[in-house]
């Protein structure tokens, strides 16, 4: 993030977000803004001197100077792509195995099927895209480790309430396929694409998942309806933007594993990347709490 803000004593200031492969940091830039402003772009990789201090119990760094970076210049002094972009914890060859594992012991040869296919057609976006642009998982590697952690929990609780085991994968792999059309993502750098704007991951995942069924021969249309009904109703509510709500046991074990999936995200990267002294972290205002440092292990 690059954006050009008021000073309170009427000058500007470049507000930044600046990250590398351990995390993000906020970045502020007070002297020359406009010399410095002209020599990178929001997405580029660049070289930064500066200080870090803590501004209200958040680690941020007071940048002296920042520019563009000369790749090979700046390789020979020990400059590379991949350490510059926030990734999971978890290597992305492990998870994809690990889910792939999960689609070809699917029982129900039609979703057995569009899962393969799904995966054969967008593997390269589901190993590497982030699973959001801000809120959870949002660093390389997220969307697949979003997908893993969900299948794991989807299984275990299936088995707990007697639900569909195929439907639950199924709903975890495809509820948020559509966001591979309504995000833009390149370098590390998440954007909105036109029809993201437009129409939004709900929509344009429920069409998708119509369109591949109907190019597999007698795909059930039961199974087809309770698909598209799992991905509707992914967000739990129409107050949280479903168009319908939950009206399956499948469907309810979907939405709440995904929310809970999505906030415990937010609730380890707030601990981790907190740098106050407090036991306890700063204000999250997505959470609208702060959170307890002492009682996480890991």
């Amino acid at each position: 993030m690059k954006e050009l803000r008021p000073t309170k004593g009427g000058g500007e200031f470049l507000d930044l977000r600046l990250q590398d492969a351990s995390g993000q940091v906020v970045g502020r830039l007070f002297d020359d803004v406009s010399r410095y402003s002209a020599q990178f772009e929001a997405g580029d990789f660049v070289r930064v001197d500066g200080r870090g201090q803590t501004f209200n119990g958040q680690l941020q760094l007071k940048v002296s100077s920042i520019r563009r970076v000369h790749a090979e210049q700046d390789r020979r002094e020990g400059f590379r792509e991949e350490d510059c972009v926030l990734s999971a914890p978890r290597p992305i060859g492990d998870m994809w195995n690990e889910l792939e594992a999960r689609v070809a012991a699917v029982s129900h040869a039609s979703l057995r099927v569009l899962l393969r296919r799904v995966l054969d057609d967008h593997g390269a976006a589901l190993r590497e895209w982030p699973a959001a642009q801000v809120i959870h998982h949002a660093y390389r590697g997220g969307f697949l480790e979003h997908l893993c952690t969900m299948a794991a929990a989807a299984a275990d609780l299936a088995r707990l309430y007697e639900a569909d085991p195929d439907l639950l994968l199924a709903g975890v792999v495809l509820h948020d396929i559509g966001k591979l059309q309504e995000l833009s993502y390149d370098r590390g750098l998440v954007s909105y694409t036109r029809d993201g704007n437009l129409l939004g991951h709900i929509t344009q995942g429920m069409l998708l998942v119509r369109s591949m069924a109907a190019q597999i021969p007698d795909f059930p249309e039961d199974v087809r309806v309770h698909l598209e009904h799992l991905i509707l109703s992914h967000h739990g509510s129409k107050e949280h933007g479903s168009p319908v709500e939950p009206k399956t046991v499948e469907a309810f074990i979907l939405a709440a594993v995904d929310d809970l999936d999505a906030r415990l995200n937010q609730v380890r990267r707030a601990i981790a990347e907190d740098a106050g002294d407090s036991e306890f972290t700063a204000w999250h205002k997505k959470l609208n709490r702060v959170f307890y440092k002492g009682s996480s292990t890991g």
